[in-house]
């Protein structure tokens, strides 16, 4: 393990510029600051709950370079039946360099927590506008079936 990760350091060093692999995991410490310093993240660890990322998607626009100043800016837009979305972006000097999107989840030692019982726990989310149409589309087509149902390989390499 410590050669992949010493080989993706150098990867980053070789290129200059931060791999678009990368940009999930910057994303990830933003979902998790933003639950930091709202106080969610200690409420749910006392209700032993965890967050999990159902699906997401990235458009880039512009590379960041290795060391470049620039900052992730979480928001939750929306939720649905089965998911509360992120809009992620990446910004450095006032520009977008990077956007995702991402369908999380809750889920607790029973399974997934509805999203009354979010609700109730840390009340409704400030209003956004509607979530797009497309992004329900993308996260029912996208979806694979739930880790109790079978995903058979068929036609693997």
């Amino acid at each position: 393990m410590r050669r992949a990760e010493h080989a993706r350091r150098a990867e980053h060093a070789r290129r200059g510029r931060v791999r678009a692999a990368f940009y999930f995991s910057l994303m990830d410490l933003g979902r998790f600051d933003l639950m930091k310093r709202s106080g969610v993240w200690a409420r749910m660890r006392e209700l032993k709950w965890r967050p999990v990322v159902g699906a997401e998607t990235i458009a880039f626009r512009k590379s960041v370079k290795l060391w470049q100043c620039h900052n992730i800016e979480p928001r939750i837009i929306g939720l649905d039946a089965k998911a509360v979305y992120f809009e992620q972006r990446m910004v450095a000097g006032g520009e977008i360099y990077a956007r995702a999107f991402v369908a999380t989840r809750l889920v607790s030692a029973d399974g997934p927590v509805c999203n009354e019982r979010i609700i109730e726990e840390f009340g409704t989310p400030p209003p956004a506008p509607e979530l797009p149409a497309w992004l329900h589309g993308w996260r029912v087509n996208n979806a694979l079936p739930g880790s109790r149902r079978p995903a058979p390989h068929v036609g693997g390499r």
